[in-house]
């Protein structure tokens, strides 16, 4: 018999397994693959962003639509919690562009290394190659859980962390939201956040490999704008991908599944000159470079790679020479630069994205213990709850901010009954 079991080894399930048995309760830990904290290796591009170094609101307004339900979670356990957490068991951090907080190693197999010994210095017993069926309940309170191979294990309290339907391979497919409907919760639609992008338009082809940094994307509903993102982008064979294509998917997901039309982007290659400055500057190179072709006079103002298709979308014809480009066509020129047409057809699926949208409904969670208002003694972390948030380190802290306090609650519960 154990007092908690936590049912995926993955961020909010180490955390919430490790803070149990701090608390005092004899906790079980199982895990459907043969190890623990598989997402957390591969996260980050293997270096892991471990969380962000913002102020709690920033952080809060980083989680589109249900940010204020981690109000609870991310003042019990912040971001700074995280990384003194992580530096006590041997893993310096540090903060890099938009305050994304890395390990010094660039490792994230170090992560994964502190909290498998956490988990062993608190005295969880950890069960890896266990994949659990059902959540067992009584009397609307939870008794324990069932393996598929039918082996039961009893407890007081179940802490569900399986994850989302992001990565099957790391073991997330989804079994929580079952279980959740199971047991009478609602499920909001489950659809891919942080995506890449699949465009209509053949050029971007051209382009496989090109890194575009401080561009700005905005998507469009109709003429008014419906979202927007600065940074560093991405093109793919497929379409577009990169930091602010990731976060900009998100809206661009939710309006391709309620209207069923392709998305219309546009690209803005230089945010930082206003069309009349930009003027300025296409004239002063212009005419530094009088007797060239137009498609050999731009290579101070765009990656190489990226001029043939400019020149092709601009109409102007590449082997006219630059004295010969009339004003209306400059001007043109300078417009195109600054909107770049791109058009969304789809996403790319569930499984390639890096999070789930979508999960248990936060109005049938208590934000500040995780437990279920619906169950007794079952409580939820991470991204199984419809939370989700914007690429920079905010979903790996959500995880580990529910998880601790999942794990705390379930731990306090469970010894007092």
């Amino acid at each position: 018999m154990y007092q908690v079991i936590v049912v995926g080894g993955g961020a909010a399930g180490m955390m919430a397994a490790g803070q149990a048995a701090l608390s005092g309760a004899k906790v079980l830990l199982l895990e459907k693959k043969e190890r623990v904290g598989r997402k957390i290796a591969i996260s980050g591009k293997g270096r892991c962003n471990i969380t962000n170094a913002a102020e709690l609101e920033n952080i809060i307004k980083n989680f589109p639509g249900n940010g204020s339900f981690l109000y609870g979670p991310l003042s019990g356990f912040s971001n700074q919690d995280l990384i003194d957490f992580l530096a006590s068991r041997g893993v310096e951090t540090k903060v890099e562009r938009g305050l994304r907080v890395f390990p010094v190693s660039d490792d994230a197999e170090e992560v994964v290394k502190a909290f498998s010994t956490f988990l062993r210095q608190a005295g969880v017993e950890v069960r890896q190659g266990v994949q659990v069926d059902k959540i067992l309940t009584g009397d609307s309170q939870v008794v324990g859980v069932r393996s598929v191979k039918g082996d039961v294990f009893k407890s007081q309290a179940v802490v569900i962390a399986t994850g989302g339907l992001s990565y099957p391979g790391t073991g997330s497919t989804g079994d929580g939201y079952r279980w959740a409907e199971e047991l009478g919760h609602r499920v909001v639609k489950l659809r891919p956040s942080l995506v890449p992008l699949v465009t209509q338009e053949e050029w971007v082809k051209e382009l496989q490999g090109l890194t575009l940094r401080n561009v700005r994307v905005n998507a469009w509903r109709g003429q008014k704008p419906l979202a927007t993102q600065f940074g560093e982008m991405m093109f793919a064979h497929f379409g577009l991908t990169g930091p602010i294509m990731l976060s900009l998917s998100r809206a661009v997901v939710d309006e391709l599944a309620s209207t069923g039309r392709p998305v219309r982007l546009s690209l803005d290659l230089k945010p930082a000159l206003d069309p009349e400055q930009l003027d300025t500057r296409l004239r002063r190179d212009f005419a530094s470079k009088v007797r060239k072709q137009f498609k050999n006079s731009l290579d101070e103002l765009l990656p190489k790679s990226l001029i043939p298709v400019v020149v092709r979308l601009s109409g102007i014809s590449p082997e006219k020479e630059v004295h010969q480009i009339t004003r209306e066509e400059r001007i043109a020129l300078g417009t195109l630069l600054k909107n770049v047409p791109l058009t969304v057809l789809r996403s790319l699926p569930v499984s390639a994205a890096i999070v789930t949208a979508g999960g248990v409904a936060v109005k049938e969670i208590n934000p500040k213990t995780m437990e279920s208002k619906l169950i007794k003694g079952l409580y939820f972390a991470g991204e199984v709850i419809d939370i989700d948030a914007y690429t920079g380190g905010y979903n790996l802290q959500a995880a580990f901010s529910t998880g601790y306090a999942a794990g705390r609650a379930s731990a306090q519960s469970s010894i007092l009954a």
